[in-house]
């Protein structure tokens, strides 16, 4: 079996189907997440070890870390943990773009913290997946206060992959609206739903499936030579139009 990776949000959309995506190739998986039903059922899938609790306890990255890697090498760290907070800048509060930060992009730095000297363990093979947003790239309305956290993990991207190279490799996954469980109040609605993937070129809004191979790939040695970048997974959404 590969090596080992360790995946925040493990119990989600995104996060499970990379885990599916990673046991495929022969990878073990630890699954990190609030869930622990979920994570009891896809632990049970994958034969993968798992950490229950929430990102803002700042016990929980050494618990997980501790877990995963049980005193060896970590393959990899993918950070799947976000948050859809969508209000127009009037009515955001400081709490607001606090949570915000804190789980999209202070989590992000303190799981990659916690994992460091496990990654280091690997002997030039890790990858660090993080992931952003298409709003990042593309300006929407209501979009403030979690387009400027998934900014923040961007530029996280970016310092980390200079600091961690040639070692440890780093790339982000920006991705447009997906069915997962995290978006099921735009998702779950079909008006609201079909409005938004006719925005996207492709017509259709994102799978979990759509992204997680990608996901699987980055952090794995088949991407060994690709590091620092912000790759779209998106429909066309952030470069193309179609109409107009």
């Amino acid at each position: 079996m590969a090596g080992t990776i360790l995946i925040y949000g493990g119990s989600g959309g995104i996060g499970a189907a990379t885990a599916r995506a990673l046991t495929a190739r022969g990878h073990g998986v630890h699954l990190v997440g609030r869930d622990v039903g979920r994570l009891e059922t896809l632990a049970g899938e994958f034969g993968a070890g798992f950490t229950a609790g929430d990102v803002s306890d700042d016990a929980l990255f050494a618990r997980a870390a501790d877990a995963a890697s049980a005193g060896g090498a970590l393959a990899g760290l993918v950070y799947a943990v976000g948050t859809i907070n969508l209000k127009p800048v009037a009515r955001l509060s400081g709490e607001d773009f606090l949570r915000d930060f804190s789980v999209n992009a202070l989590g992000a730095a303190k799981a990659v913290q916690a994992a460091l000297p496990a990654l280091k363990q690997a002997d030039g093979t890790a990858g660090i997946v993080l992931f952003s947003t298409v709003a990042v790239a593309q300006g929407f309305a209501a979009h403030a206060s979690v387009a400027m956290a998934k900014g923040a993990v961007e530029g996280l991207t970016l310092a980390l992959a200079a600091e961690l190279a040639p070692k440890i490799r780093v790339n982000c996954i920006a991705p447009s609206l997906t069915k997962t469980p995290l978006a099921k109040a735009l998702t779950g609605n079909e008006a609201m739903a079909k409005a938004i993937a006719e925005l996207h070129p492709l017509q259709r809004l994102g799978e979990p499936e759509d992204i997680a191979p990608l996901a699987a790939l980055l952090v794995s040695q088949e991407a060994s030579w690709i590091t620092g970048q912000i790759i779209g997974v998106d429909g066309g959404r952030s470069s193309l139009r179609t109409k107009g």
